[in-house]
């Protein structure tokens, strides 16, 4: 789960991370009084969005505090297209003012995951800003998640990115609290980019990503309660919703597995048939009739789809019993929908008798590969 940059912003100064002066606006009337509020002469204005580059692509503004509103005006309800984006862009339905920094100086500095090392790892350079990505590789420190990472590693790290000075001191207690911050909201990353040095050696988060494990959710409340369905694909959200694992693809082959190894398999061979998935879509090992039923509903809403490819190994589940799901989900769709289903297994026999006599319009069988090509054809004469 993805936060805003002024959600992230809330909790890097709870935790004691300086940031700018900030304000969030819904309207144009809002920015003209939060612009006054901020003091100087100017401000930056910043569409909120779960993406990157958004400088680049014209919405990150720093105008005097009189055209803030009419920049405002030009952001809000718009759909933000930047190189980080879906092709459609994204909804800009907050916009945060801030009050410049003079910097002289800007860092980079993320705390994430090493996944070939399993384990977290603070990534430091001592060039931050835009086209980070092009720059030279940061610095990587391991963390003792059980230890926890000290000021002291932190100091030691400031100066292997070329800090001297107050900047030295102050970047130790910048990166323990942002270990802590990380480790106590599950995040998979914490990422300020710019950090912002200031002339007397004072550190400030210019801009920051937050990225909190789903899994870990169930533990973390006040961030659910932050979640922006509006910045994800519908498809993504109406899964979440359902408690199904979902992605969506760029095919027209919609993909309904029990287990994620075998659902990547079921993929492999629809592309081997040379056809393309719409989609991941796992109902989990032990799955019931009513989430199959609900899987397939969210795929028959995505209009791409020609075909759909059901793989279910019955193992702990009863193909019996996901058969009547099968039923009940194709009794509802809106338009005709081949479906090609391989069913293995606990009771498949009687799961195939019951899908025949219920009279669902595809095909069964029990081979994989046969599944695959069936999809396929069927996908490609709709």
């Amino acid at each position: 789960m993805r936060l805003h940059e002024y959600q992230a912003k809330a909790l890097l100064a709870a935790w004691g991370i300086a940031t700018p002066r900030g304000v969030v606006v819904r309207s144009p009337d809002e920015a003209a009084a939060a612009a006054a509020g901020l003091g100087g002469t100017e401000c930056v204005v910043k569409a909120q969005i779960h993406a990157g580059a958004r400088g680049q692509a014209g919405g990150v503004r720093v105008v005097p505090h009189a055209q803030a509103p009419e920049v405002a005006r030009a952001l809000l309800g718009t759909r933000l297209v930047t190189r980080q984006t879906p092709p459609g862009g994204l909804p800009v339905d907050v916009v945060l003012l801030e009050a410049p920094v003079a910097a002289v100086r800007e860092l980079y500095l993320a705390c994430t995951l090493d996944r070939r090392g399993g384990t977290r790892v603070l990534l430091a350079s001592g060039a931050g800003g835009m086209g980070i990505e092009e720059g030279a590789a940061p610095q990587a420190w391991p963390i003792d998640t059980v230890r926890g990472f000290s000021a002291y590693e932190g100091r030691a790290l400031a100066k292997a990115i070329g800090l001297n000075g107050r900047a030295v001191a102050a970047f130790g207690e910048l990166t323990a609290r942002l270990v802590d911050l990380a480790l106590d909201k599950d995040a998979l990353l914490v990422e300020i980019n710019p950090v912002l040095v200031t002339a007397d050696g004072e550190l400030i988060a210019g801009d920051a990503k937050m990225e909190i494990d789903d899994n870990a959710l169930f533990r973390q409340p006040t961030i659910e309660a932050l979640r922006d369905s509006r910045q994800g694909d519908p498809r993504d959200e109406e899964a979440r919703m359902r408690g199904v694992q979902y992605i969506a693809l760029e095919g027209d082959i919609g993909c309904l597995v029990n287990g994620a190894g075998l659902a990547m398999a079921t993929m492999d061979l629809i592309a081997a048939a040379g056809g393309r998935p719409a989609n991941f879509l796992d109902v989990g090992g032990g799955t019931t009739a009513q989430k199959v039923a609900e899987a397939l509903d969210v795929i028959a809403g995505d209009r791409r789809v020609k075909a759909v490819l059901v793989n279910i190994f019955g193992g702990i589940v009863r193909c019996d019993l996901i058969a009547e799901g099968l039923l009940v989900a194709a009794r509802r769709f809106e338009r005709r929908l081949p479906i090609v289903v391989r069913l293995v297994g606990t009771r498949a026999q009687e799961g195939r008798l019951a899908l025949a006599s219920g009279g669902l319009e595809g095909d069964v069988t029990d081979s994989l590969e046969e599944a695959a090509q069936l999809a396929v054809r069927r996908a490609r004469a709709s």
